[in-house]
């Protein structure tokens, strides 16, 4: 008997090392050989691995103070590390799931037997009575344990601490979107500020200008016409400024609301306008095998991957026997004193052998659906690599052609300062009128207006960089 018993637990160690279904081998070589540099990269850019907290090198307290607070208290990032917790407490529970179960219990019953004679009653009825009360007191617990035969359980392990880690990923890749989001948002809103100022300028030199016209006019050395013009000029220049106030505000209630907080929250603190923040003058960004080795969504859709393909192994077990345990273990008796007669208790153990054997082909059915479930996932995967390297390459193109349209808006804007000196000397000295100075002046205001829209749009594409590059995840 106890040979017997060797074998048996020799046969069970053994089996319980089988595990069934494809062993995760990393994701697909093809789509992981990212070879070389960016092709849209060029000297502003360098192969040096990016700056985990980008947004500093931008030297903006300002929009430090944001990130870290949006960081914090973002109601998209409290969601996903509610995830988060949610997916470690079911791997907590798939482990717990490989391990034997156990309960305790307790009883009491009373049965009332009619046309019966235990020979005894607790009602006082007479020997000779034709029914017994019967009093029924136990204690005890029992256990189970299924055994992992063929790596099942263990496979079910595996996917869920896959799905944790991929969950892991996905916090990550919405704490790059909403630092992003923060910056895109700041810069824009930092953008309106200056050309709303800007804007003001204008209107208070073209309101000089009309009133310059009409004291010519009232001389009769300007026409109707000219009037008209300068009318028109300055009533455009008002119309747009107008929705750009209203593009502030709306920017003003998205940095609140991106921080965690009500709209209004943050007016106080940037009402005061501030310059446009600029990207280093060199821009590291890695390679694209960096790129794809840290970009949080690549690496969520990887974790997909090794998930379901685990799951083959969890469809592939029910093809096979299930081997369990089961143990009952009670003390008791007709009186509440057997509850302590250690020597009166009922002991039970029965192994159980069960194989669904002929199942009209569930189970194949089902371990195909997982397949492609996971070829599905390996497809998804690749789209996510491709989808990750075209939006890099799209921010450098943008990036670098911005670069080129700040340069040439710079040279504009200093022209323009040269030629409104020359007008303004030329005033002086008598040469030419206060109208075409003024005039002069606005030509310079429009210049500087889009020279601040470049600057804002060539910072929001190096906000683009990072956020395709995906390197701020923890």
């Amino acid at each position: 008997m106890r040979s017997q018993i060797l074998l048996l637990s020799l046969a069970t160690g053994l089996l319980a090392g089988c595990t069934v279904g494809p062993d995760y081998a990393g994701p697909p070589k093809t789509a992981s050989d990212a070879a070389g540099g960016f092709v849209r990269a060029d000297a502003g850019t360098t192969s040096a691995p990016p700056v985990a907290d980008w947004w500093k090198t931008l030297g903006d307290p300002h929009l430090d103070a944001l990130i870290t607070r949006a960081l914090a208290d973002n109601t998209d990032i409290r969601a996903a590390e509610a995830r988060l917790r949610q997916a470690r407490a079911a791997l907590g529970e798939q482990r717990a799931n490989s391990a034997p179960k156990a309960s305790a219990s307790a009883l009491y019953a009373h049965a009332h037997i009619p046309g019966a004679n235990l020979g005894s009653s607790d009602s006082g009825e007479e020997s000779g009575s034709s029914s017994s009360d019967l009093n029924l007191y136990n204690v005890g617990f029992d256990a189970s344990w299924e055994i992992d035969l063929f790596g099942g359980q263990r496979r079910a392990v595996e996917a869920a601490r896959a799905q944790m880690e991929g969950t892991e990923a996905s916090l990550a890749d919405v704490q790059v979107s909403i630092s992003a989001n923060v910056a895109q948002s700041y810069l824009n809103l930092r953008d309106r500020q200056q050309r709303i100022a800007l804007g003001e300028q204008s209107v208070a030199m073209q309101q000089d200008m009309l009133a310059l016209t009409r004291q010519r006019f009232d001389r009769g050395t300007a026409t109707a016409a000219d009037v008209a013009q300068a009318e028109s000029q300055l009533d455009a220049t008002r119309a747009r400024i107008s929705p750009l106030a209203a593009e502030r505000d709306a920017y003003f209630n998205a940095l609140a609301v991106l921080t965690g907080q009500q709209p209004g929250a943050v007016d106080a603190d940037l009402s005061g306008g501030g310059e446009i923040p600029l990207p280093p003058a060199l821009v590291p960004v890695g390679d694209p095998s960096v790129l794809l080795a840290h970009r949080p969504d690549i690496r969520a859709a990887e974790r997909t991957l090794a998930a379901d393909t685990a799951k083959i192994g969890q469809a592939e077990a029910a093809r096979f026997p299930r081997l369990s345990f089961m143990g009952l273990i009670g003390i008791g008796g007709t009186k509440i004193s057997d509850l302590g007669n250690l020597d009166d208790f009922v002991a039970v153990g029965a192994p159980q052998l069960s194989w669904s054997f002929l199942d009209f082909g569930r189970t194949k059915a089902k371990v195909g659906q997982a397949r492609a479930t996971r070829d599905e996932a390996e497809a998804r995967y690749d789209g996510a690599v491709l989808s990750a390297l075209q939006d890099a390459e799209d921010a450098l193109a943008r990036f670098r052609e911005a670069r080129v349209t700040v340069a040439s808006l710079a040279r504009v804007r200093d022209k323009a300062a040269l030629t409104e000196r020359l007008a303004q000397s030329r005033y002086k000295a008598g040469t030419t009128t206060k109208v075409a100075a003024l005039s002069a002046r606005n030509d310079l205001n429009r210049a500087e207006q889009d020279l601040v829209s470049a600057r804002a749009a060539l910072t929001g594409d190096y906000v683009a960089i990072q956020k395709a590059l995906g390197f701020a995840w923890r």
